[in-house]
């Protein structure tokens, strides 16, 4: 699996996400605003996965095809599917 520059800044946006999270904390924000940037987090955090996926997806449903496995296309289709849903 290949993780792009664009998969790192989007964990980086995260990890910036977490600090300023923390720094509200550490002020004692209003638990509402707290809870809506950690809201922003989870999403955040949802699309990389889903990203990373279906990144990893495409590159092994090609490597199926190649070989001619419509098998082991279901195979990787069933576990992304799997991912994304044990992600939730």
């Amino acid at each position: 699996m290949e993780y792009t520059t664009e998969m790192r800044n989007r964990l980086k946006r995260i990890e910036g996400q977490v600090r300023g999270v923390l720094r509200m904390m550490e002020q004692e924000a209003h638990c509402k605003d707290v809870v809506a940037q950690l809201s922003a987090v989870r999403s955040a955090v949802d699309r990389a996965i889903a990203v990373i996926v279906s990144s990893n997806m495409e590159r092994c449903i090609r490597e199926e095809l190649q070989k001619g496995d419509e098998e082991g296309t279901k195979k990787v289709v069933k576990e992304a599917i799997q991912l994304l849903v044990k992600s939730r």
